[in-house]
């Protein structure tokens, strides 16, 4: 099982966004000297407490020459967003920039989005889909052309050449489409932080049964905001203010979000369900106790872990959030360590334990 960090970058006041990127980028530095296998962060647009990552392949670039082997994932390439053609290019010249450890996503973005960056609700959906055959025809083949209603190209090409290796592409989010697409495709699968494994299951149930129809093996990535000490009361109550606001910071941009209708017009029926306001407004005991964020000592982590992985099959990944909600740096980097140091090897040592159980069993 591979351990990675993800991150929203969300910006909460009393901090500048100076101040942010710098400390990201020290937790990056740590995250690599203790092993994890990649840093994700999040791109997304114009909603300061949900995030202020509008590029990260830019801050990855800075970061790859102080690093040594952690990946960089961008979670995910909001396509709507993007000329296609362009995005694919920056793709390529990533892989040479950051000697092959980059990985993405692509998605259609939230649905609070569209009227910010002047995209009309009914253009989204179908905007998506274009961008999305015309950025992999871009980045899988030497020359590609293209006809569609936002696209024209004719025997096209772009430079950088596409990576000649296998890339690892994801897709996230909550409808069942997003699902059988991955399953088609061979895509991984990010698990969206705050929802409990039951709120999924049936789209996680179509990603499996997909794979298996299309030859694919299942890669799903578990995110979730972590928190530890080795004293439960103490995690408890290091924790709350973060916790708090990363719920509340993910249901920020409700306030300012379209109109049901609208919302669900373009597909974003998610986003009018009421799911998000009812998450920032549960109880901090009960976000622990639903599984909703993960806080408690490294044995209470590791329970959580072990319980996710007996009910979903498939699962490769583990991601924490380190940084949720405006939380102290300090507290960050100590959640890192406590969690490489503390949580990842027992799962890492649990292959050798199983072939010692089945070579005293053969015995």
């Amino acid at each position: 099982m591979r351990f990675s960090i993800y991150s929203e970058m969300q910006h909460w006041p009393g901090k500048s966004a100076e101040r942010l990127y710098a400390e990201v980028a020290e937790q990056i530095i740590h995250a690599d000297r203790l092993g994890y296998s990649s840093y994700a962060i999040i791109e997304h647009l114009f909603f300061p407490r949900f995030s202020i990552s509008p590029d990260p392949l830019s801050f990855f670039a800075q970061l790859a020459p102080k690093t040594r082997q952690i990946n960089f994932r961008t979670m995910l390439h909001v396509l709507p967003y993007h000329n296609p053609t362009m995005l694919a290019s920056r793709v390529a010249e990533a892989e040479i920039l950051l000697d092959g450890r980059y990985e993405f996503g692509v998605g259609r973005g939230h649905g609070w989005i569209p009227p910010k960056a002047g995209v009309r609700f009914e253009d989204v959906k179908e905007l998506y889909e274009e961008s999305m055959e015309l950025f992999f025809k871009a980045l899988e083949n030497e020359r590609f052309s293209h006809e569609g209603r936002f696209y024209s190209v004719s025997d096209s090409h772009i430079v950088p050449p596409p990576p000649t290796r296998k890339l690892r592409v994801f897709v996230g989010g909550t409808s069942d489409s997003t699902y059988e697409l991955a399953g088609r495709k061979g895509y991984s699968v990010a698990v969206p932080p705050l929802l409990p494994y039951k709120a999924l299951e049936a789209q996680l149930d179509i990603y499996r049964e997909t794979c298996a129809a299309h030859g694919n093996e299942p890669d799903i990535v578990w995110i979730h905001a972590c928190y530890m000490d080795e004293d439960r009361d103490v995690a408890k109550r290091d924790a709350e203010r973060g916790m708090r606001g990363f719920l509340e910071g993910n249901a920020s941009p409700l306030a300012e979000r379209a109109s049901d209708a609208e919302l669900q017009a373009a597909g974003y029926g998610f986003y009018a369900s009421g799911i998000m306001e009812q998450l920032a407004a549960t109880p901090y005991d009960e976000m622990i106790a639903g599984d909703i964020v993960w806080v408690g000592t490294p044995a209470d982590v590791i329970e959580r872990i072990e319980q996710t992985r007996e009910v979903c099959a498939g699962l490769t990944e583990v991601a924490i959030t380190v940084n949720p909600g405006g939380i102290e740096h300090w507290k960050a980097i100590k959640t890192q360590e406590m969690f490489a140091d503390l949580v990842m090897p027992h799962f890492q040592a649990a292959p050798a334990r199983a072939a010692e159980t089945v070579g005293a069993a053969a015995q």
